[in-house]
């Protein structure tokens, strides 16, 4: 057992009690760090019917086990609750320099329970932590926010995890915005931060991480040798980003157009990432903490807006999923969603449902006012539109609900393309059969980062499957997600399972941690993260039935491209699923879960 000292925070903001707490190294090892041990702490703490926008919801912030290490990617943080979008349990992670400084400061995880009266900030360090008057911030946004805090504590090395306005106004899909331009995005932890009237975090510290193995750097040197010796980490990620995705997911028929009403955007050249740079609005690439891929993207327009991103998902959900060609207002847009606070997935998604909405005459002209149509195509209105979300003005503030809710509100919530009402991301179900059971199996609802499944059936990474055929895909969907639930939890990214395996995440984890885990162990624990997620979600309320795709999916053939005719099979592949999992009907057996200890 590893000998390495773990700390929470605990804060109530009702109270105004601070305390901090050790960590037992049982839990600890049975659920590494991160995602798995935030998810393990709110499951025995929350009562599970709790509604997320109320003082009872807990706001967990935690990092991984190796996060502020230099394992590569080592600068992952989570943002758990249960969420206001879909009433599951959140899990948002984050990158950039945040979850580090936590750790410099002290703490492996902080809970915030309760309510302010009034808006204030978390002032954290190793020396010192308060719960500070905030009411000058509240209606500024995330980037003046930074700055303020920056300035007032006189510091040079602190970092800010903040929301904008779109949380305070609890947007139902608000994000927490750290470093200025990053994001725990999905599932409206924002909001649940902005009903805490919690306005920011400041944290700061010189601590060291502890790290157990004396060997942990010639380690490190070996794995980040395979990222560097990979095509997708050492060449494709840091020439374009994600966005070099987005000619490879078009010319592969599955690019989502229209509301996922197509699968091929005809004017993907205008938007995809080669032509952020042919345009001159790609200035450089940065990385985040501890991170040798470095996919970052600074982008300056020729109207004077700079910032970070789009990212592939983002560009997509403003671009070809709301028919908009238009590289400027789709990168406007995405730096509105870092200012306010928002998540870019759930925002370009209920824009482009309302505009489908719209055109099909379920959404009069008379209820928008005087304000900008609601067009496919109409680069004003995604603009216009993400401002009036974020603060909850005209019909932003039914938008402002999200998709399914605003679907919902016509009669058609099968307009909405959704699952477990949270906004699905760029990769159209009929054209991928594995990656649709994802979707329809994820524990956060509509989710692309629990099991990435284009891995292997598009970029053919570790091995290339065919996207339509079903063999095996339960078997590849489960050992993805288990893996996912692992990463999260060590605090490294995603993007480096591009390069590496559970045998690699074994050893550096074991290094910092000096828990011992053999590479089945690991997976275990994903297999118990995974698991204890499912669970939380049965007893809130989250039926069974709700493992599903949008019946646009399963009974509309794709209408045109290289999947012209395709459905998504769920149906063949979901009982199989079940089975492999140890689930019966979708409910994890008692043997199954006394296997895991759970």
């Amino acid at each position: 057992m590893g000998s390495c000292l773990r700390k929470l925070l605990r804060v109530n903001l009702t109270s105004a009690l601070i305390k901090e707490e050790e960590i037992p190294d049982k839990i600890a090892k049975e659920f590494i760090g991160g995602r798995g041990l935030a998810s393990k702490y709110l499951y025995d703490e929350l009562d599970f019917q709790v509604d997320p926008l109320s003082d009872d919801n807990k706001l967990i912030f935690v990092t991984g086990a190796v996060t502020g290490t230099f394992a590569p990617t080592a600068g992952r943080y989570m943002v758990v609750c249960k969420a206001p979008l879909t009433g599951t349990i959140a899990c948002s992670n984050s990158g950039g320099f945040f979850g580090p400084a936590l750790k410099r400061a002290g703490f492996d995880m902080v809970i915030v329970e309760g309510r302010a009266k009034e808006p204030v900030y978390l002032y954290i360090t190793d020396t010192k932590v308060e719960i500070r008057d905030a009411s000058e911030l509240w209606g500024k946004d995330t980037s003046e926010t930074t700055d303020i805090l920056m300035r007032d504590n006189n510091s040079k090395n602190g970092k800010v995890a903040c929301i904008g306005q779109a949380g305070e106004n609890l947007v139902k899909f608000a994000s927490i915005i750290n470093d200025k331009h990053r994001s725990a995005g999905r599932s409206g932890v924002g909001a649940v931060m902005g009903s805490k009237k919690l306005k920011a975090l400041f944290v700061d510290g010189d601590k060291k991480v502890e790290i157990f193995s004396n060997d942990f750097k010639n380690i490190v040197k070996a794995k980040n040798t395979l990222i560097k010796g990979n095509p997708v980490t050492a060449e494709a990620l840091p020439k374009l980003g994600t966005k070099v995705l987005d000619n490879i997911i078009n010319e592969n028929g599955l690019y989502p157009t229209k509301n996922f009403q197509e699968g091929v955007f005809q004017l993907t050249d205008e938007v995809c990432g080669e032509a952020l740079v042919e345009k001159g609005y790609l200035k450089k690439n940065i990385g985040c903490f501890a991170c040798p891929i470095a996919c970052g993207r600074v982008v300056e327009l020729p109207n004077g807006l700079s910032g970070e991103g789009p990212e592939y998902e983002s560009g997509w959900a403003y671009g070809a999923n709301c028919g908009v060609s238009d590289l400027i207002a789709i990168c406007e847009a995405n730096f509105l969603c870092n200012l306010y606070g928002l998540d870019t997935i759930s925002t370009g998604c209920t824009i482009a449902c309302a505009m489908e909405l719209f055109e099909k005459g379920f959404i009069k002209k008379d209820e928008l006012g005087n304000a900008p149509l609601l067009n496919f195509g109409s680069s004003e209105a995604i603009v216009y539109y993400t401002k009036k979300i974020a603060l909850r003005e005209g019909f932003g503030d039914k938008l402002a609900e999200g998709s399914f809710r605003v679907a919902e509100s016509y009669g058609v919530s099968q307009l909405a393309m959704t699952v477990k009402k949270q906004e699905l991301p760029a990769y159209d179900p009929r054209g991928v059969q594995g990656h649709g059971l994802q979707y329809a199996t994820s524990n956060r609802g509509g989710c692309h980062v629990r099991g990435y499944m284009i891995s292997p059936e598009i970029l053919g990474s570790p091995q290339k499957l065919d996207p339509q055929s079903l063999e095996g895909k339960p078997e590849w969907v489960k050992i993805f997600q288990d893996l996912t639930a692992v990463i999260d939890s060590s605090g490294m990214c995603l993007f480096s399972s591009f390069a590496l395996g559970a045998d690699d995440y074994k050893d550096i984890i074991n290094a910092v941690t000096g828990f011992n885990y053999t590479t089945e162990d690991i997976m275990k624990v994903g297999e118990r993260i995974y698991n204890l997620e499912r669970v939380f979600n049965l007893k809130a309320g989250i039926k069974v039935e709700e493992d599903t795709l949008p019946t646009r999916f399963l009974k509309d053939p794709m209408p045109e491209g290289p999947n012209k005719g395709n459905v998504s099979k769920l149906d063949q592949l979901l009982p199989a699923y079940y089975k492999l999992r140890g689930w019966k009907d979708g409910i994890p057996s008692p043997e199954k879960l006394k296997e895991l200890s759970l």
